[in-house]
């Protein structure tokens, strides 16, 4: 498959980062743009024309679960050390650097997981290093083969208490691996060796900015639609929401929104929509109220799966009858990002992963909606569409509002959806999340909410013996959503907001907080 990329007036530079099956590849590309230099993460399998065609300034190589001598292990295609680039390895991706160019990399004795301190050997002349201040530091480790023997030209440039190859090079020829992850968290000092690699290495600029992306996807814009009009679904979600803001000030009245209120949406937020965008942007928007229809269609609907693929199919539907009375409509805008484009590849390059759940949008378009689409945002993580929708203008609260599944509220209600069970967790959830606010927890928690669980619990209130309702409240931190941990909330916070929720939500008698740690595909209660 060819993966499509940014059009090189947005990519004045890139790097190429060559995907060996790491679960950290999509971080590893987080970093690189974090630091001002466009990349793209690109199977190992791709052709060398597609990969070329970004005219790289460097190669980063992730790491992976193979083996490199292992038969059948994935191989670094000859033509990235024939170009002459700088080049990059991390963990495998050093392995492998080190197997290809004559070294040396046998089992381990044993598994080296998790944190250990390097000791750096040359800080001085190494340009790798050069914005690094300590000799000593913690890494994060993650590998159980090890390099025994370097490649000629080479040098340990690091070492730890159990390898004395904790990172390599050949300054001259711009080769460098290392044994460690410098893209996660873990890695403190990570961020200023990828600066220095992206910078000093390759020669890097840094101008992949939110205003140059705007400026230039503009002009890009207006050259696929031309005159043209285009349609928008409309969530109110960040992503959707700096899609129309993208092009309403691209192409101005060719586009119109289309807004589908489900019913399954959070407290205030269909009204929240309409006032942002027809009121105070100015834009085209037909605002549809299909609460009863979606209600009639989820009715006695139990299975979470089952809840989303009628959702995808009744909002798809609703969503073309209402395009189709516009007349000729020769654009579909969607709010593709980078991390669908990456994981679509993926699936293209048959990659194996197991199905945890399927997108918001599950199954796709129907094949009989015949529109080309409009895709601005296809290689933008989630916070550089923040970085953009702030740049536009929009709300903060928009822009920073916390992730919500397509299918809404429909998924963090367990069991049947009624209208009545629907206002529980919608004034529940209303109340967590003001209390996250005024407390000032909202914007050091990456995602917050409510669910309604399928149980009741006896209790007392007053005087009375009550039989009510059981909610549960969750909260993450995250800085990649590529992991996810529990908001470690004040106690004092929980009180607030368990007091208000049995006080103030009727029927409710109960609330419980989730502590559990998951990763990001399960973050949501399903």
């Amino acid at each position: 498959m060819t993966v499509a990329s940014l059009d090189n007036t947005l990519a004045q530079e890139a790097v190429v980062i060559l995907d060996f099956g790491s679960q950290y590849s999509q971080l590893i590309a987080r970093r690189v743009r974090e630091l001002n230099v466009y990349c793209e993460l690109i199977p190992y399998t791709a052709s060398q024309a597609d990969i070329e065609r970004l005219k790289p300034k460097g190669y980063i190589l992730s790491g992976g679960p193979a083996s490199v001598y292992a038969q059948g292990a994935p191989h670094l295609p000859d033509f990235v050390l024939e170009a002459g680039q700088p080049v990059l390895g991390i963990c495998y991706g050093m392995q492998l650097l080190t197997h290809q160019l004559g070294g040396q990399v046998d089992p381990g004795s044993e598994r080296e997981y998790g944190l250990a301190e390097i000791e750096l050997l040359d800080t001085e002349t190494i340009p790798l290093f050069s914005e690094v201040v300590e000799t000593r530091m913690p890494v994060w480790m993650s590998h159980g083969d090890r390099v025994t023997k370097l490649p000629d030209g080479f040098q340990s440039l690091a070492r730890t208490q159990n390898s004395p190859y904790a990172a390599i090079g050949d300054p001259a020829r711009g080769l460098y691996g290392l044994q460690f992850h410098p893209e996660v968290t873990h890695t403190p000092a990570g961020k200023f060796i990828l600066r220095s690699f992206l910078y000093e290495v390759c020669g890097c600029s840094g101008g992949w900015t939110a205003g140059n992306f705007i400026h230039d996807s503009i002009g890009q814009i207006r050259a696929q639609v031309g005159d043209g009009q285009v349609v928008c679904g409309l969530s109110g979600g960040v992503d959707s929401s700096v899609v129309a803001a993208l092009l309403h000030q691209a192409i101005g009245d060719q586009l119109t929104c289309i807004f589908v209120n489900n019913g399954l949406m959070r407290q205030n937020e269909p009204e929240q929509v309409v006032q942002t965008f027809e009121q105070e942007m100015h834009a085209r928007l037909i605002a549809v109220d299909a609460t009863e229809d979606f209600l009639s269609s989820l009715a006695g609907v139990t299975d979470p799966e089952a809840k989303r693929k009628i959702i995808g199919e009744k909002f798809v539907r609703i969503f073309e009858a209402e395009a189709r009375k516009l007349g000729q409509v020769d654009f579909l805008a969607q709010g593709t990002l980078y991390p669908d484009v990456i994981e679509s590849a993926s699936r293209d390059q048959q990659a194996v992963a197991a199905k945890i759940k399927t997108h918001h949008n599950v199954g796709g378009l129907p094949e009989d909606m015949q529109f080309e689409l409009v895709e601005p945002l296809r290689f933008l993580f989630k916070d550089e569409v923040r970085a953009v929708g702030e740049a536009l203008g929009l709300p903060r609260d928009i822009v920073w509002r916390h992730p919500f599944p397509g299918p809404g509220l429909a998924v963090r209600i367990l069991g049947d959806i009624t209208w009545d069970r629907l206002e529980t967790l919608r004034a529940a959830d209303a109340i967590f999340i003001e209390e996250l606010w005024r407390s000032g927890w909202y914007d050091q928690t990456s995602q917050a909410f409510a669910v309604l669980l399928p149980v009741q619990s006896v209790g007392v209130m007053g005087d009375y013996r009550t039989y009510g309702n059981v909610v549960a409240i969750r909260a993450v931190t995250t800085d990649d959503f590529m992991t996810a941990d529990w908001a470690r909330l004040p106690g004092d916070l929980l009180a607030r907001v368990s007091s208000r929720i049995v006080n103030e939500v009727q029927g409710v008698n109960r609330v419980v907080y989730d502590i559990s740690s998951k990763p990001p595909a399960t973050i949501e209660w399903e």
